[in-house]
């Protein structure tokens, strides 16, 4: 989840963004935390779990909210299998009351000038650093990232609540001088009352990538997190209180189907942002555009990496082993398929060595859990139908799967000759590296352009004219060349 779909990504004809990394240069680690050294991550995570479980109600921007029907599902834990907490189960009735709330704040917070509000999002900025130790820890414990990982899912949603700051500057109008004594002017308005439907694989850095530019452009916003993962903005909502946002201004429904419906469907609520699975994201794209409504609708992805002999082999197996087993593999932006093309001496083998290497655990460095046991088993499906039809299995991840307690998959490296396979078609959302040689250039980017979804593709190569001529013809929306998690950052 977090990627576009094609038929989405063709509304707009503007080129790519393209993330460039020059041959042989390696990305900053992030400096040592508390945390950081793996006895200490190591800690963090049992502390983590041993904590209270908690009650995730709804929010109404100053104190819990139950919900009407008194309805609420366990939260797991992925690295223990363990129950931490329950989360509030919302109706359309709890819907409306916020819908109501936010519509008595609104006139309010639109009416204060776009630098109080902005004021806000830098306190909210500040206070997410001093307790970043804290949401990581929330983070390992709810998602199952290692502690470099939940600290990175908190630092670049950050990034998001620093550009808002600037929003008093890059959100002013324009006027100009059109004939005699006639004026033009353009102004930015709030839309009103906005909803942000978010996935469970970045619980802080998804919800950031809207909320604090909404917040700033001086709407109010209403938040669905994912039923899997609420505890993390459960904290962070009480911080955006302290920040000074006032009540009513944000809000948090808990739910699932119905709390989404509710908010596609409510006729109050302007917009509606969601990112998740691809096909749950066209439904809540078609329903909320049936109503005339805006919605911004992110979908799955299945990304490629094309990988030239002339690229540095080393860095190169290094950046891909980072991208398809980071996260577990479970981000948008995770490599998927490896298309080698012609020769590529060692780089397959340094690829493997790399993901032999790696360990499951929570602490830094390690292959963090699965979300919950149906992902860990569909994984383990695909990869024992890819072997069943032949498929050569470098790195077998399954062995992971008995790990025990929690959900765990290991990282998998399998190479396909058969094209139509569906390792090579379907998301699988793991730490799962499907490969496939081809004998050209033209072969690889045939490929990559009938992939139907439309998120990412990186180049691998030491030659500058190789880049341009494979991202003049990748139709991905994010293109990177040597690096396999081309991620734009603010503004693009």
């Amino acid at each position: 989840p977090g990627g576009s779909s094609r038929a989405q990504r063709d509304f707009v004809e503007a080129p790519p963004p393209v993330v460039f990394r020059r041959p042989g240069a390696t990305e900053a680690l992030p400096k040592e935390t508390e945390h950081s050294h793996p006895a200490a991550a190591a800690a963090a995570a049992t502390e983590a779990t041993n904590m209270a479980q908690v009650t995730c109600d709804n929010w109404d921007g100053a104190a819990a909210v139950p919900p009407k029907d008194g309805q609420y599902m366990n939260v797991e834990s992925p690295v223990t299998g363990e129950v931490i907490g329950r989360v509030a189960i919302s109706s359309a009735d709890d819907v409306a009351e916020a819908v109501a709330r936010a519509s008595a704040a609104l006139g309010a917070w639109r009416g204060m000038t776009t630098k109080a509000r902005a004021a806000c999002m830098f306190r909210l900025h500040h206070l997410i650093n001093e307790h970043k130790e804290e949401l990581a820890r929330l983070i390992t414990l709810e998602n199952g990232k290692n502690h470099t990982e939940a600290l990175g899912d908190i630092a670049k949603g950050n990034e998001t609540v620093e550009w808002a700051c600037s929003l008093p500057q890059v959100s002013q109008g324009k006027v100009c001088t059109v004939s005699r004594g006639v004026h033009c002017m353009d102004t930015r308005k709030p839309l009103g009352i906005v909803a942000h439907i978010v996935p469970f694989n970045f619980p802080a850095m998804v919800p950031l990538w809207t909320l604090p530019i909404a917040l700033a452009a001086g709407n109010c916003v209403i938040l669905k997190p994912s039923e899997k993962v609420p505890l993390t903005f459960n904290r962070i909502a009480q911080l955006i209180a302290q920040a000074g946002v006032p009540p009513g201004v944000f809000q948090m429904v808990n739910g699932a189907v119905d709390a989404v419906n509710a908010l596609c469907d409510h006729p109050e609520i302007a917009a509606v942002s969601f990112v998740g699975s691809s096909n749950i994201a066209e439904l809540v794209y078609q329903r909320c555009r049936a109503l005339n409504k805006r919605c911004l609708a992110l979908g799955g992805a299945k990304n490629h990496l094309v990988a030239l002999n002339d690229c540095d082999h080393e860095a190169a197996a290094r950046d891909i082993a980072a991208s398809a087993f980071g996260c577990a593999g479970q981000r948008c932006m995770a490599a998927s398929v490896l298309l080698l093309v012609g020769d590529t001496g060692d780089l397959l083998d340094r690829v493997v060595a790399k993901a032999q290497a790696l360990e499951l655990g929570t602490e830094s460095g390690k292959v963090g859990a699965i979300i919950d046991q149906r992902s860990r088993d569909k994984m383990h499906g695909y990869v024992d139908r890819a072997a069943e039809s032949g498929a050569k299995i470098l790195v077998d991840g399954r062995p992971g799967a008995a790990r025990s307690p929690g959900y765990w998959f290991g990282p998998t490296v399998m190479v396909f000759t058969d094209k139509t396979q569906e390792c090579l078609h379907d998301e699988i959302f793991g730490p799962v590296l499907s490969v496939l040689r081809v004998s050209s250039w033209e072969e690889a980017i045939e490929i990559e352009n009938n992939n139907p979804y439309g998120n990412a593709a990186s180049i691998y190569t030491s030659v500058g004219a190789n880049a341009e001529w494979f991202c003049d013809r990748f139709r991905a929306g994010m293109l990177g060349v040597n690096i396999g998690v081309p991620v734009p950052r603010e503004p693009l």
